[in-house]
């Protein structure tokens, strides 16, 4: 299915079982080599199958082994092959370049971008085609192997588990496998000068890797990340992976980034007073809400983008901060002075990062909470990850689970802060 938010991005005729990266990357040159092997099942019998990838030179492409032709232009590769629907086949792709991030109109550039020593991979959410071939739509959800060879002095960060490193006169390469079915945008590499630091005492391992000038800041504010783990464990379910890794980078960010099993902070994100602990508590949520359960297409962001939120204002009341009632009703007073013109359930492809859909959603989400009460909301919330453990959802998904667990209906709820534009009061 094209994502009408998106419809340049992704093909439906096919489906993605596994990625097999293997990259090499000179940071001074700024050189990516790439060789992508793609295992991949027609939907329909193919003649032909479209991947997304960027700026790059394709030498060759196979098709089960078998020289294929194929033209590279606006981003998209366009691969000649017959494939009867139904039938597995594999996608060979050797390319060569110097990555360059997505423009949009929207959102700016995406994907691979260079640090001041280094490289940071953020995608959403349509960054992947800027550093590998993909068919780049969330709904498309597969397993990875990804391995990178650059210059010994870095350290290689990507989705997964390390499971291989190689040490040469020069190089060091680094292989980490992602068994979780993952969406292209929450794949990603981070290349840099890092200390690596691990709790392993933990019931879920908590990773860091860092500038070691940022270690004993890292220390005191993300130090609460166990007891914020625990937490959310008890409200959310189980940590659906099998570790949690933080990336500071040495340059300031605007934003941290979610991706899959880990999050990407900037050097400013360090303070020594936890200034930034409430996005600590989202990114960290987001393994659950975005990329363990992620979204079938992007309309549905704030079913991410608004439990991530909640997520915050649960974790300050966790914390003994101010109650997650009190911030939602500081919240919606603020909400109120804006622009009534934003329909949470399809707010439009320019706005689905706009803040509102993350204030509003996590407003829905209180409202919810408010109707239902404590036990069957919690219940829900841990029956929503459990039902759609790595796979994706839509809102109607939501609605019809929500239901389930109201004796109610939730119709009126629902039409008020998901789908009509003027603000609704909390409960």
């Amino acid at each position: 299915m094209i994502d009408p938010y998106l419809p340049e991005h992704g093909d439906p005729s096919y489906h993605v079982e596994h990625y097999d990266l293997e990259l090499d990357y000179r940071v001074v040159a700024g050189r990516l080599s790439g060789r992508a092997k793609i295992t991949a099942v027609a939907n329909t019998a193919l003649t032909r199958f479209t991947l997304d990838l960027g700026v790059f030179k394709v030498s060759r492409v196979l098709v089960n082994g078998k020289p294929a032709r194929f033209t590279h232009r606006a981003h998209k590769l366009i691969v000649q092959a017959r494939i009867p629907a139904g039938r597995q086949f594999t996608v060979e792709v050797r390319y060569v370049g110097n990555p360059e991030p997505i423009r949009t109109r929207h959102w700016g550039e995406l994907g691979w971008d260079h640090l001041e020593d280094g490289v940071l991979v953020a995608s959403q959410p349509v960054g992947a085609p800027s550093w590998f071939p993909c068919n780049d739509h969330p709904r498309d959800k597969a397993t990875y192997r990804i391995s990178v060879t650059t210059a010994s002095p870095y350290q290689v960060v990507a989705n997964g588990d390390l499971v291989d490193g190689r040490v040469s006169a020069s190089t060091t390469t680094w292989v980490y496998l992602q068994l979780e079915p993952m969406a292209s945008y929450l794949a990603t590499v981070q290349i840099g000068r890092y200390e690596f630091l691990e709790r392993a005492d933990d019931n879920v391992p908590l990773r860091a890797a860092l500038p070691a000038r940022l270690t004993e800041g890292y220390a005191h504010d993300f130090g609460r990340q166990t007891d914020m783990m625990i937490a959310f464990e008890r409200m959310f379910g189980p940590y659906p992976f099998s570790a949690y890794t933080v990336v500071v980078t040495d340059d300031d960010l605007d934003i941290p980034v979610e991706a899959q099993g880990l999050s990407i902070f900037g050097a400013n994100h360090v303070d020594g007073r936890r200034g930034a602990e409430h996005l600590v508590a989202h990114e960290l949520a987001h393994q659950w809400f975005g990329n363990s359960v992620t979204i079938a297409g992007w309309r549905h962001i704030w079913l991410n983008e608004g439990l991530a939120t909640y997520a915050e204002w649960l974790w300050s009341q966790a914390s003994g901060g101010r109650s997650a009632d009190e911030l939602a009703r500081t919240a919606r007073l603020k909400l109120a002075k804006l622009p009534q013109d934003l329909v949470l359930a399809d707010p439009g492809v320019q706005r689905i990062f706009d803040d509102r859909v993350y204030q509003r959603g996590a407003l829905a989400m209180h409202a919810l909470r408010l109707r239902l009460g404590d036990a069957e909301f919690f219940t829900l919330l841990r029956e929503w990850t459990s039902k759609n453990k790595y796979g994706t959802v839509t809102t109607d998904d939501f609605k019809t689970l929500a239901q389930q667990h109201s004796s109610r209906p939730l119709d009126d709820l629902f039409a008020a802060w998901l789908h009509q534009a003027r603000l609704p009061e909390l409960p």
